[in-house]
């Protein structure tokens, strides 16, 4: 979302600056060191919703936060300007690159920003109200060498979808707890003529969430449990090794390391695919489709058994030191997480709270109990590693070719993750 020059420096021309922001009573730019003048807050944010224009764009969200908090601190603007997830990787990096960056980042990872010295601790930038009230767990994933750099801003876990009418077409009775029972499945609703039997994606968007819930299928993950990286572990090969033999057999999405989880939802959300897997962001999607309720959520299938852990999504809001305002920025996070900015991501997106006080409100949503029980004993990335910025940006954009070659694949992975 932010930034002043770079909209024209990187030709952002999907991004938008919310045009409420950014100019003083004269008409100038406001001059962000002037004494006792507004101060302006830049902010990049990566967005949720379907794209520019859409009901529920970044821009929308964001405008409604926004509008809200200058109305109430009429002396701190916020520029926001939001970038798609399959961007914002790459462009935030630009503008580091470039000296350029933001006071404030929302987006799907924090730690590769800490080890350079970019970031305020979360002390400097929150109150102790707010930091008491986040999830214990998750703040602690926000800690580098025990100091707190990354804040929450939303959580997630992941069940396995499915759809009930293919289902009974196929004659499955009951949704599968393993990988041989998925299997089964599979090939009964191929049978059943289903296009799409088990949605599997592998692009761009979010491949590192789907690998990891093969990985702990077979028992693996990124790292091991002496915290080394275990990318081309044997558990994750034989992970692959299945999803290859599932993709051979046409069984899942048609060459799924080109296709987003979000087309993949779509399909699922058509009644072309039998089963997914997904997180409570998913539902929209789906209740905007055929399958509104026509499809149920389990644990996701392992390779012996439902999974008793599952993928805990965290992203992060964090804020950059370059620009000199913190105390302009723990206005606004103060104003984010104790208003009803929280309550509207569930509202718009579906997606959890990071805090006592939202997971508490949520407690009566029957759609999105199965995702609250689960949050408790989630796994999560090893986003506390510098490396993980680096190996995640390289899992999204190579991992699709281990449905192919699964030890090559990995094992170049494993060298990302070892270098340097």
């Amino acid at each position: 979302m932010n930034k002043r020059l770079t909209g024209a420096a990187l030709g952002l021309a999907a991004a938008l600056v919310l045009t409420s922001c950014g100019a003083d009573a004269g008409g100038a730019p406001a001059d962000d060191k002037a004494e006792g003048g507004p101060v302006t807050l830049k902010m990049v944010a990566a967005d949720y919703g379907d794209g520019p224009g859409k009901p529920n764009s970044g821009e929308t969200f964001w405008k409604a936060i926004v509008d809200e908090f200058q109305a109430a601190n009429p002396n701190i603007k916020v520029e926001v300007q939001v970038i798609n997830w399959n961007d914002i990787d790459k462009q935030v990096a630009t503008m580091v690159q470039n000296g350029q960056v933001p006071d404030i980042l929302q987006t799907g990872d924090y730690s590769g920003f800490v080890k350079d010295g970019l970031l305020h601790k979360v002390d400097e930038i929150v109150s102790p109200n707010v930091q008491q009230d986040l999830l214990t767990k998750f703040a602690e994933y926000g800690k580098v060498d025990g100091a707190a750099y990354g804040l929450p801003f939303v959580s997630s876990a992941r069940g396995l979808f499915y759809n009930k009418d293919l289902f009974e077409k196929a004659g499955i009775a009951e949704p599968p707890k393993t990988w041989d029972e998925l299997k089964a499945a599979a090939e009964k609703l191929k049978k059943a003529g289903v296009s799409q039997p088990f949605g599997l994606p592998l692009g761009q968007e979010e491949a590192q969430g789907e690998s990891y819930l093969w990985f702990l299928g077979a028992g693996g993950g990124y790292k091991d449990a002496a915290g080394k990286w275990a990318i081309n572990s044997p558990q994750n090969v034989e992970a692959f090794t299945y999803l290859k033999g599932m993709v051979d057999a046409g069984l899942t999405t048609p060459n799924p390391g080109t296709k987003d989880r979000k087309k993949v939802w779509e399909d699922f959300a058509a009644g072309k695919v039998g089963m997914v897997n997904g997180g409570p962001m998913s539902i929209p999607i789906f209740d905007a489709g055929s399958v509104k309720d026509k499809y149920g959520v389990v644990p996701v299938a392992g390779k012996t058994g439902a999974l008793d852990t599952t993928l805990g999504v965290m992203d992060w809001i964090m804020a950059f030191n370059k620009n000199g305002h913190p105390a302009e920025i723990k206005k606004f996070f103060d104003f984010f997480y104790t208003g009803d900015a929280v309550q509207k991501i569930v509202d718009t997106y579906k997606l959890l709270p990071v805090t006592n006080g939202g997971i508490e409100k949520l407690s009566g949503d029957e759609k999105l109990k199965p995702f609250l029980d689960a949050l408790p004993n989630a796994s999560f990335y090893p986003f506390t590693d510098p490396k993980w910025s680096e190996v995640s940006t390289a899992v999204k954009q190579t991992i699709g070719g281990a449905a192919k070659d699964p030890a090559k694949v990995l094992g170049d992975l494993q060298k990302v993750a070892e270098t340097g």
